[in-house]
C-alpha cells in the first residue's frame, strides 16, 4: 500500500479491541473513588475543619487561612495514599479548553533529604502566568502575573488515566494582578449567587423556609470517533477539528439505521473506560447511545448544581479525549465534523433547585405549589424573551455557526417551546386575570383552583418534544439544546442565570408596587405575571424552527436572525447586555469588552487556520492528486493513438483530462485568491472588522474551493486519492 490514506485504513483495520477490566462488579464500590468528597473529608478532617468547608460549600463562609492549612494536610494525605506525587490548580481560562500548573509535593530541606508538604497558601492561591492566556487586553504581554485561587464549592479530584502518574486537582478560578476575571468560572458562580439572591426572595412569597436557590444542568454531550490513523491522515481534522474537504459518502445518515443501533463492540469498549474513570471522579454518566449520523455517540449524566456540572463536562471532554488515545481512537467534538451528516451540540438542560428539595420548574399538587411554578416558568419565559440576543451571543463560535440551522440544529432565531399544555394554561391565566383594577377574593380563589386542576402534577411526557426550538420545556426543566458540543457550558449557564436573576428582581419590585396600591399579594402575582405572558409572546413558537415560514414569521414579530458569530458576538457589547451582566456585578465593564475581544480574535484565527491548512491540502495533496492522474490518463491516450487509434476513440478520456485540468485551474485561482483576502483581513486593525472581513471575504471561498476538490475525489482513481473518505471514517471502527 503506497499513500498515506491506504496505509492508515491497513492499520484501521487491524485494530485490536482492548479488554476493559472494571475495578468492581458494583459501580458503588468506586464511585467517586479519586474525589475529595463530603465521606472523604469526614474521615480526613478535624470536626473544625469540616465545619469550614461545609459553611463555605453551603453558604459561602470564607475559610481561615489556619483552617485552609489544616485542610490542605488532610487533601495531601489523602490524595498519597492514593498514589499522587503531585497536585495542581486545575482552572478554566478563555481558550475554551481547561489547564493546569503542576506541582510536586515533595521538598528538599538540606542535603540529598526531603519531605512531601501542601500548605494551606498553596492550596488556596497559585500564579500562573497571566498575559500567556487570551484576556483581551486586559493584561499586555509584559505583564504576567496571574492569579488562581481555590473554589470550594466543587471538590478536588485526582486524575489518573491509565498507568501514567496520579496528580491531585484543585478546581480554581482565574483571576489577573488587577482583580479582572480571564475565565469562566468566576463568572459563573456570581451569576448564581445573583439568582439565589433574586430567587430566593421570590420563592418567600411561597415558602419561608427555602434559604438557598441554585441553578441545576444536565448537559447531554455529542461527539464523533474515528480512527486514529484516518485522523492523522487528515491535516484539516488534525488542525481543525473538522473535515473542510469530503466528497459525501454514498451511505451516511439517510438509511437512520445507526441511531440507538447496536454499539460497535470496539467504540463500546472505549465508552467502557471513559465512563469507568468518570464515574471515579464523582461524575454519574447514566446514558450512552448511538447518535443520528454514523460515528456519532452521545453521553449524557445526572444533573447536578450547576458550577460543578460545568467542571464535570470540562474534566469529562479532557478525560474521553486522553482515554480514546489510548483505544487508538479521536474524539471530535467539533460542532461539525462532517459535512452532509448531523452536527453535535451540547445541550444544557436547567432548572433551579432549593434547599428544601424543591425543583422550582416542577409544579406540585397544591394551588400555591402551581402559582410557584408558574412564577418560575414565566419569568424565564419573560427573560428570554427581552434577553433573545444575549442567548444568541452565548452560543456563538466558530464551529457552531456550522450547525445552527442545518436542519439538525435549532436555528440562529431564539424561541421558546412549551408544548400544548401549558401553552393553554397561559392561555387561561391571561384571559381569567382582569386586565387592571383588583380580583375579589372569589375571582383569585377559582382562578387558583383552576390552575390546580389544569396542572395538579406536570408528567413528563404532557407534550411532544420539538427538537427544533432553541429553548424547550421539557417537564420540569428548560432545554437550551443551541449550545454547541465543543463549548464551556459555563457562558451558556451565566447568562441564563444573570437574565432570570433581573427579571425575577423586577418581578418583585413589579409585585411590591401592586401591593402598595392596596392588592392583595396573590392577586398582585397573578396580575403580573398575566401581563409577563402578553409580553412574551413574541418568544413563544411551537411548530417547526426549520421551515422558511417560522423565518418569515420572526423576522415580523422582530425576532433577531444572527446567522454568524461575529456579528452574534456584538450583542454583549449592548447597552441591554451591560444593564444585566455589568450592572448585577457578574462581568465589570472591562472584563465584558475584553472577553468580546477575545472571541473576535478566536473566531477569526479559527478562519484564518482554516484557510491556511486548507491551501495546503489544496497545494500540496489534491492539486498533485489530479496532475497524476491527469497525467495517466493523458499518456494512455497517446499511448493507444500511437497504435493507430483515433481521437475520437477516446473522446471520453480526453474530456476526463480536460475536466481534471479545469478543476487544478479552478482551485489554484480561488486559493490564491482567498489568500489575498486572507492578507487584506489579516491587516484591518480593529477587531471587529476584522473578523467580519474573515466571516464574509474568506470563507465563502471555502465552499467554492470544497466543491472542486470534492469533484477530484469522486473522479480521481482511489489508489492515488491522498485524504481517507468519509466512508472509511464513517464505518472502519
Amino acid at each position: 500500500m503506497g499513500n498515506s490514506r491506504l496505509k492508515a485504513i491497513e492499520a484501521a483495520q487491524k485494530r485490536e479491541i482492548i479488554d476493559v477490566k472494571l475495578p468492581s462488579d458494583k459501580i458503588s464500590d468506586y464511585f467517586a473513588a479519586n474525589v475529595f468528597s463530603i465521606d472523604t473529608m469526614r474521615r480526613f478532617l478535624s470536626q473544625e475543619a469540616f465545619d469550614s468547608m461545609m459553611g463555605s460549600i453551603h453558604s459561602g463562609q470564607k475559610i481561615d487561612r489556619t483552617v485552609a492549612d489544616q485542610i490542605a494536610v488532610a487533601m495531601k494525605e489523602w490524595a498519597m495514599s492514593k498514589g499522587a506525587t503531585s497536585y495542581c490548580h486545575w482552572f478554566q481560562p478563555l481558550t475554551g479548553a481547561t489547564a493546569e500548573k503542576h506541582d510536586t509535593f515533595f521538598t528538599p530541606i538540606d542535603g540529598a533529604r526531603g519531605i512531601e508538604t501542601f500548605s494551606g497558601d498553596a492550596l488556596v492561591q497559585q500564579e500562573p502566568d497571566g498575559s500567556s492566556f487570551p484576556s483581551g487586553g486586559l493584561r499586555a504581554t509584559f505583564e504576567a502575573r496571574g492569579y488562581t485561587a481555590w473554589d470550594p464549592t466543587s471538590p478536588a479530584f485526582i486524575m489518573s488515566v491509565g498507568s501514567s502518574g496520579k496528580t491531585l486537582c484543585i478546581p480554581t478560578i482565574f483571576v489577573s494582578f488587577t482583580g479582572d476575571s480571564l475565565d469562566y468560572k468566576a463568572p459563573l458562580l456570581k451569576s448564581q449567587h445573583y439568582l439565589e439572591t433574586a430567587a430566593v426572595e421570590v420563592c418567600n412569597y411561597f415558602d419561608r423556609n427555602i434559604t438557598k436557590v441554585f441553578p441545576t444542568l444536565g448537559w447531554e454531550q455529542e461527539y464523533f470517533l474515528v480512527d486514529e490513523a484516518l485522523f492523522l491522515a487528515r491535516p484539516d481534522l488534525l488542525t481543525t477539528g473538522r473535515t473542510l474537504l469530503g466528497s459525501p459518502s454514498v451511505k451516511g445518515q439517510q438509511l437512520e439505521d445507526h441511531y440507538f443501533g447496536s454499539i460497535p463492540e470496539r467504540v463500546y469498549a472505549y465508552m467502557l473506560d471513559f465512563e469507568t474513570e468518570a464515574l471515579k471522579l464523582g461524575i454519574t454518566i447514566r446514558t450512552r447511545h448511538n447518535e443520528v449520523a454514523p460515528g456519532q455517540y452521545e453521553c449524557a449524566p445526572v444533573f447536578s448544581e450547576a458550577n460543578i456540572a460545568v467542571d464535570h463536562n470540562q474534566l469529562l471532554m479532557d478525560l474521553m479525549d486522553r482515554v480514546a488515545r489510548r483505544h487508538k481512537f479521536r474524539v471530535l467534538f467539533h460542532e461539525k465534523p462532517f459535512a452532509g451528516v448531523n452536527g453535535s451540540g451540547k445541550h444544557n438542560n436547567w432548572s433551579l433547585g432549593t434547599n428544601t428539595g424543591k425543583n422550582l420548574l416542577s409544579p406540585g399538587k397544591t394551588p400555591k405549589n402551581n402559582l410557584r411554578f408558574l412564577t418560575f416558568f414565566i419569568n424565564t419565559i419573560k427573560a428570554v424573551n427581552d434577553n433573545a440576543n444575549l442567548m444568541r451571543a452565548a452560543i456563538a463560535s466558530a464551529g457552531n455557526d456550522h450547525r445552527l440551522g442545518a436542519n439538525e440544529a435549532p436555528p440562529a432565531i431564539i424561541s421558546v417551546f412549551i408544548g400544548t399544555t401549558l401553552t393553554q394554561v397561559l392561555d387561561d391565566l391571561e384571559d381569567k386575570v382582569k386586565k387592571g383594577g383588583k380580583m375579589d377574593e372569589y375571582e383569585k380563589s377559582e382562578l387558583k383552583l383552576d390552575i390546580h386542576n389544569k396542572i395538579p402534577d406536570l408528567m413528563l411526557d404532557n407534550t411532544d418534544r420539538n427538537r427544533t426550538s432553541p429553548f424547550a420545556f421539557t417537564g420540569n426543566k428548560f432545554e437550551f439544546r443551541a449550545v454547541g458540543s465543543s463549548a464551556n457550558c459555563g457562558l451558556a449557564m451565566t447568562i441564563l442565570n444573570a437574565i432570570v436573576g433581573s427579571q425575577l428582581i423586577a418581578f418583585k419590585n413589579d409585585v411590591e408596587e401592586l401591593v402598595k396600591e392596596g392588592e392583595k399579594r396573590d392577586g398582585a402575582i397573578l396580575r403580573v405575571l398575566r401581563r409577563y405572558i402578553s409580553d412574551s409572546r413574541t418568544i413563544l413558537f411551537e411548530g417547526d424552527n426549520y421551515s422558511k415560514e417560522w423565518e418569515e414569521e420572526a423576522a415580523k414579530r422582530g425576532l433577531s436572525n444572527v446567522k454568524t458569530t461575529p456579528h452574534a458576538l456584538g450583542f454583549f457589547v449592548t447597552d441591554e447586555a451591560h444593564k444585566v451582566l455589568v450592572n448585577t456585578g457578574i462581568y465589570s465593564h472591562r472584563e465584558l469588552h475584553a472577553r468580546y475581544d477575545v472571541w473576535l480574535e478566536q473566531y477569526q484565527r479559527k478562519i484564518d487556520i482554516e484557510a491556511g491548512i486548507l491551501t495546503d491540502m489544496i497545494m500540496n495533496q489534491v492539486i498533485p492528486a489530479a496532475i497524476k492522474y491527469q497525467y495517466t490518463v493523458a499518456n494512455a491516450v497517446k499511448t493507444s493513438m500511437e497504435l493507430g487509434y483515433t481521437a475520437q476513440d477516446f473522446a471520453h478520456q480526453v474530456k476526463m483530462v480536460k475536466t481534471l485540468a479545469d478543476h487544478v485551474t479552478a482551485l489554484k485561482k480561488l486559493t490564491d485568491k482567498m489568500n489575498d483576502e486572507r492578507k487584506t483581513a489579516t491587516a484591518i486593525e480593529a477587531a471587529d472588522a476584522r473578523s467580519i472581513a474573515f466571516c464574509e471575504k474568506v470563507k465563502p471561498f471555502f465552499d467554492q474551493i470544497r466543491q472542486h476538490a470534492d469533484a477530484l475525489e469522486e473522479m480521481i482513481d482511489d489508489e492515488l486519492w491522498p485524504l481517507p473518505k468519509y466512508r472509511e471514517m464513517f464505518f472502519l471502527r
